[in-house]
């Protein structure tokens, strides 16, 4: 597998078969359209960027989305955590019937909508204006009244610690009355009459103590009586709410209709941006763009046929850096670029990670979860995820890890593992004398020191594995020295101390030592190449030596899954009941297999990226992102 090849196409095409342009190559899904960075001197005042339809592509989609969200709330249909995609075909996904259909129900739910937006809001509006009567419900008095010729009546409030009684007494000797109507927690009600000659001594002597005028504009009649006339328009709105809600509800069977509507906006809206990306004089368009090389006789044989002027060249070294980078993988390869993808894409004159790396990373995942049944858990979730909802980009990639599965049930097979000790502890309950195990090559609990090494080893395994991609990487850029000194000397250390404890020979350990003390001073100037000494073997021995011990994580996460898993099978066991046994084991099992599940891909990522990476890799690479239906919730059968 390698970084698939790339072209940069530059293309003109009449304006006129500019909508069949992009039509035909969002179908091909293989070109990726860019604004050219100039047009040439002789064009450059005369080409300008093409219009587009996209804000109204991405307000109709935005309008659908809103629409299908509606259908959820009030529907009471819900997503799950895959979405189950149709099989549907070209002409139906492009018809003018679906086009219309989905609009009417769109355009319905929106009403339905805003009808609701419009009843919530006169809601909260009545609710508040209940609120604010509800205090006063018991004062037979219309609200509107301000009193007599010569006496004035005002409602108001004083905050709750008020002494109403002390506020009387003060009041005594002012032709005033003062009468609590309600109290609450947080304020008292009251109602003033009071001679309107003293209206000023009295409000002085009420300002004292907090009161605050209470009004009620455009309110008539006793606060009862509001009341009950509020509550009955507060109860036609929810009678109002709950038809428009049901409406909505009903309009759910359409939801299949606007899903696919939605993704045929989704790939309208791709094929308006890449409009804005082309030049136009209003005669012609122009645009560059990259397309695989692979590709190159479906993308010629579709230019040609549209009568386009266009080139393709291969890029030059200068433009790597802004070549898209596309990874050509097999099934067995193409899950791991969900890690590639997560970490950097290579640089496009770089390797393809992903099948240096597959072996590592499923091995590795098999070693850490070492366990039948959660193997065969993968499996099956696995296989029934990717056929029954096929699923695309990251959970395609993710559930496609169905090799770590086999992986993990091989080596549970090979330490006896299937849900822990289930089966044993099963066996006791059935029959105490029993002595049922499952054979085992090793075992966690017993051969912890025997894994710690093997781990390690593994890492070893791993570690050289990327020097060496680095050496074949260099010796190709003609960079023979710069291998020797880095890797290459490494390589009879390692071997020099392979041989010292097998005691064959020292004297490949020496040469090696010699090689690594000449290397900084062969290359270093002046007083660098006695610092560069200590430095490289610093470096070089914490470095490979903390790398190596890195690795012992498989066997931590191995042996910590299977104790977890024992830990809860025992404890089902206690009570010698069968059935308890069954509940507390499986759901112990799930705790453990969910937490590792994470867990083991986090781990297995981080050896990945920060111990095989970075012997080799080098990052930088832009996505590949041609024009192309991108579909959510159906599959397009192409007629």
């Amino acid at each position: 597998m390698a970084i698939v090849k790339m072209k940069r196409l530059r293309v003109i095409a009449m304006a006129a078969c500019r909508e069949e342009l992009l039509g035909q190559l969002q179908r091909l899904g293989c070109v990726e359209i860019r604004e050219p960075e100039t047009a040439g001197e002789d064009w450059s005042g005369l080409l300008e960027r093409e219009s587009s339809r996209l804000a109204e592509a991405k307000g109709a989609l935005a309008e659908v989305n809103t629409a299908l969200a509606a259908m959820r709330r009030y529907g009471q249909v819900k997503d799950g955590l895959f979405v189950k995609r149709r099989l549907v075909t070209e002409k139906e996904f492009l018809g003018g019937g679906l086009e219309a259909q989905a609009k009417t129900v769109t355009q319905d739910v929106g009403e339905r909508l805003r009808t609701l937006s419009g009843i919530q809001t006169e809601m909260s509006r009545l609710q508040a204006r209940r609120a604010g009567l509800l205090p006063w419900q018991d004062l037979d008095l219309p609200l509107e009244a301000e009193g007599t010729e010569h006496v004035l009546s005002r409602l108001g409030t004083c905050p709750a610690g008020t002494d109403v009684g002390a506020l009387r007494l003060e009041l005594e000797a002012l032709p005033a009355e003062l009468l609590e109507i309600s109290a609450d927690k947080q304020q008292r009600y009251l109602l003033l009459l009071c001679h309107r000659a003293a209206e000023e001594p009295v409000m002085e002597v009420l300002r004292a103590h907090g009161f605050s005028a209470a009004a009620f504009p455009g309110v008539t009649g006793t606060a009862a009586a509001d009341l009950k006339q509020t509550d009955r328009q507060l109860e036609e709105l929810q009678r109002r709410r709950e038809e428009a809600e049901a409406a909505i509800a009903e309009s759910a069977r359409e939801r299949d209709t606007l899903r696919t509507y939605a993704d045929r906006l989704t790939a309208e809206t791709a094929r308006e941006s890449a409009a804005e990306r082309l030049l136009t004089d209003g005669t012609i368009v122009f645009f560059e763009g990259w397309a695989p090389a692979e590709r190159m006789a479906d993308v010629s044989a579709l230019l040609e046929r549209l009568g386009c002027a266009w080139e393709a060249a291969d890029p030059a070294p200068e433009e790597y850096p802004e070549v898209p980078v596309k990874l050509k993988n097999n099934c067995l390869t193409r899950p791991l670029n969900m890690v590639t993808e997560m970490y950097s894409l290579p640089a496009y004159d770089n390797v393809d990670p992903n099948p240096l790396m597959a072996p590592f990373f499923i091995l590795f995942y098999g070693v850490m979860m070492a366990d039948m049944g959660y193997g065969l858990l993968m499996m099956l979730a696995s296989v029934f995820v990717l056929r029954t909802y096929r699923p695309k980009g990251t959970m395609q990639h993710f559930f496609g890890l169905g090799l770590c599965g086999i992986s993990t049930f091989v080596m549970g097979a090979l330490t006896g593992g299937f849900f822990g000790d289930f089966l044993t502890q099963l066996a006791q309950l059935i029959h105490p004398e029993s002595t049922f195990a499952l054979p085992a090559l090793f075992t966690p609990l017993d051969d912890t020191l025997m894994i710690l090494v093997g781990a390690m080893c593994l890492g070893f395994v791993q570690i050289l594995t990327g020097m060496v991609i680095s050496v074949v990487g260099k010796l190709k850029r003609g960079q023979f020295l710069d291998a020797f000194w880095e890797e290459i000397t490494w390589w009879v250390v390692f071997a020099g101390i392979a041989l010292a404890v097998l005691g064959v020979t020292n004297l490949v350990l020496y040469a090696g030592i010699v090689l690594v003390v000449a290397g900084p001073v062969i290359n270093g100037k002046g007083f660098g190449k006695i610092t560069g000494i200590f430095g490289s073997l610093y470096n070089h021995v914490t470095g490979y030596f903390g790398d190596i011990l890195s690795y012992s994580r498989l066997m931590a996460l191995m042996l910590s899954g299977s104790v977890i898993a024992q830990v809860f099978n025992t404890l089902g066991a206690i009570p010698g009941n069968v059935v308890v046994f069954f509940i507390v084991s499986m759901a112990g099992n799930a705790l453990n297999f969910a937490l590792n599940l994470l867990g083991c891909y986090v781990h297995d990522l981080r050896l990945q990226c920060l111990e095989f990476f970075k012997n080799f890799y080098q990052d930088g690479g832009k996505p590949f992102r041609p024009l192309a239906v991108d579909t959510k919730y159906v599959d397009i059968q192409k007629d």
